[in-house]
C-alpha cells in the first residue's frame, strides 16, 4: 500500500457479495475507470464469482475485467493466504485497507450485511471491512468511507432482521451521524427470481455518481 501513497490517484476498493446484481459490477467498473486519476481494485466473494462466467454479454468472464483501464488488480478469498505466514510478510486485507480510499460494496447481500453489522470476518471481502479504519486514526487519513448497496429479495429485506441491521449501519454506523458507512437502500421493482417488490441494488448510474461525488470526480 505504501508505494501507493504518493501515486496522485483516487483508490477505490469496489467490491461484490453474493447477488445477481453482482453483473452490474463490469459497468460500475467501466464507468469508474473513464476517470483518468482513479485507480480500481476489484474483490469478489466466492458466491460473487458464479455470476461473471462468461454467460453473456452482460456477464464477462471475471478475469476479462482486468482488461478495463485502470483495473489494477481482482481479489478473491484464495488471494489472502497464498503461502504460509513469516513474521514481516505483508497481510492482504490490511493492505487493501490501507491502499482504499473509498471502499464501494455492490452488491452487499444478506449474508454479508449480517456479516458487516456483528462483525464477522471469515473472507477476505468481511476481513477488509472488519479491520476498516472508522476513525482515520490509524492510516493518518481523513475518515475513510464504505458505501454499500444491499440487494437481496424482497422477503429478505422485508424480514425484522434487516430493519436491525440496517438501522445499526444508518443510526449508529451512517454518514448523518459522524460515521463512516452510507448506505444506498434498494429500490422497488421485478427482481430476477420474478418476486415485485423492494430488493434491487441502488441503480448502478446511482451508485457511480455518488462514488463520483464523495471523491469530487
Amino acid at each position: 500500500a505504501s508505494t501507493h501513497a504518493t501515486d496522485n490517484k483516487h483508490h477505490i476498493l469496489l467490491a461484490a457479495s453474493g447477488s445477481v446484481a453482482t453483473i452490474k459490477l463490469p459497468l460500475i467498473a467501466a464507468a469508474l475507470a473513464a476517470h483518468p486519476t482513479v485507480s480500481l481494485r476489484l474483490l469478489l466473494t466466492p458466491s460473487a464469482t458464479h455470476f461473471l462466467q462468461s454467460q453473456s454479454a452482460e456477464q464477462p468472464a471475471l478475469e476479462s475485467l482486468a482488461a478495463i483501464p485502470r483495473v489494477d488488480a481482482i481479489y478473491q478469498d484464495a488471494d489472502e493466504w497464498t503461502v504460509p505466514w513469516v513474521r514481516g510478510n505483508s497481510i492482504l486485507h490490511i493492505e487493501l485497507r490501507k491502499w482504499a480510499h473509498v471502499m464501494v460494496v455492490a452488491p452487499m447481500s444478506a449474508n454479508t450485511l449480517a456479516k458487516m453489522v456483528h462483525g464477522v470476518a471469515d473472507n477476505l471481502l468481511t476481513s477488509v471491512i472488519r479491520a476498516w479504519d472508522t476513525t482515520g486514526l490509524v492510516d493518518l487519513y481523513r475518515k475513510k468511507l464504505i458505501l454499500v448497496a444491499p440487494a437481496m429479495n424482497t422477503a429478505m429485506w422485508e424480514q425484522p432482521i434487516t430493519g436491525r441491521q440496517v438501522g445499526v449501519l444508518e443510526g449508529e454506523w451512517g454518514v448523518k451521524v459522524g460515521g463512516w458507512v452510507e448506505l444506498l437502500r434498494p429500490q422497488e421493482k421485478t427482481l430476477s427470481c420474478g418476486d415485485t417488490g423492494n430488493g434491487a441494488m441502488y441503480e448502478w448510474t446511482g451508485i457511480v455518481r455518488e462514488v463520483e461525488r464523495r471523491l469530487g470526480l
